[in-house]
């Protein structure tokens, strides 16, 4: 982009976000759909779904090539024509951005000759004002042209109203809409509690599992109260939680339970209890309790 763009602070740079909410959308490209636009999706015949290959333009003014991230052709139940979806992430909030969806459209519209449904995916933070959803071109006597485009912007959706949706793009995006800062922890738990009474297969689990872990990472004081969260569920959704979390993640949970063990057992060796039934009680071997022993001030 250009540097006249007014351009908001970027997330984190070392983060691919377009190509997290790519594979995201296209993995559970139907249940998208469903739980955006229900009106489209209740028309759409699953077996007409058809990814199309990524179409490249350079952008004369930018003097840069630019990709259209989405493109997937559908036909409607009961219809032979076929139309387009077109599916746009943006990661960080751009004043040039409406143009670019209109030359996106116009060069499609061009090239296959077909209705394209058009939808703006925004997964920046910040600002939350509303975000346009269309571009025009008029004069004082007459509009020339009004395009307008389907607007997703997750930082105004509260993460609530999708809370007991069974929909696996919930459980992901969840992470990424208006959370308030004291409920980061709470939000992150239950994105995975709803994944895992979804079912899915492990690729699946494991990809939502990533996305929330990219976009919910817990400083020291949050983790605990996500331990406390995570303590809340059976000991089956706790077991899938674990088989599905990166290793990074599965390691600090995993320490975070560590600890509340070790502290369990150090109050019951304050209060005298015979460390063969501590152990039993906590997991802990016994070495482990003779060195908390000899540690204990």
């Amino acid at each position: 982009m250009s540097n006249s763009d007014k351009t908001q602070p970027l997330q984190d740079e070392s983060i691919d976000h377009d190509k997290l909410f790519k594979e995201l959308v296209s993995t559970f490209f139907l249940e998208f759909l469903d739980l955006f636009v229900p009106d489209v999706a209740k028309t759409i015949d699953p077996d007409s779904v058809k990814f199309l290959q990524q179409e490249y333009f350079v952008d004369l003014k930018e003097g840069e090539e630019k990709i259209i991230d989405l493109l997937v052709e559908v036909k409607q139940l009961g219809e032979t024509a076929a139309f387009l979806i077109h599916i746009e992430p943006q990661s960080t909030s751009r004043s040039v951005f409406p143009a670019r969806m209109f030359f996106y459209f116009a060069l499609l519209h061009q090239f296959y000759q077909k209705r394209i449904y058009p939808i703006a995916l925004f997964s920046y933070d910040k600002p939350q004002k509303p975000a346009k959803s269309n571009y025009t071109v008029e004069f004082p006597d007459f509009k020339v042209l009004e395009f307008n485009f389907k607007t997703i912007q997750l930082n105004r959706l509260d993460w609530r109203d999708y809370l007991n949706r069974s929909n696996p793009v919930a459980a992901a995006l969840m992470s990424k809409m208006k959370i308030a800062k004291n409920d980061r922890p709470k939000v992150k738990a239950e994105c995975l509690r709803l994944m895992v009474t979804l079912k899915l297969d492990p690729a699946r689990s494991r990809l939502i599992s990533k996305f929330v872990d990219t976009y919910l990472q817990l400083d020291v004081k949050e983790e605990q109260t996500f331990q406390a969260e995570i303590d809340k569920l059976s000991v089956n959704q706790k077991a899938q939680i674990m088989e599905t979390m990166t290793s990074w993640e599965r390691k600090g949970m995993e320490k975070g339970m560590e600890k509340e063990r070790q502290s369990i057992a150090l109050n019951l060796l304050q209060q005298g209890f015979p460390i063969e039934a501590i152990a039993q009680a906590t997991g802990l071997t016994i070495v482990q309790l003779k060195q908390l022993q000899a540690d204990r001030p």
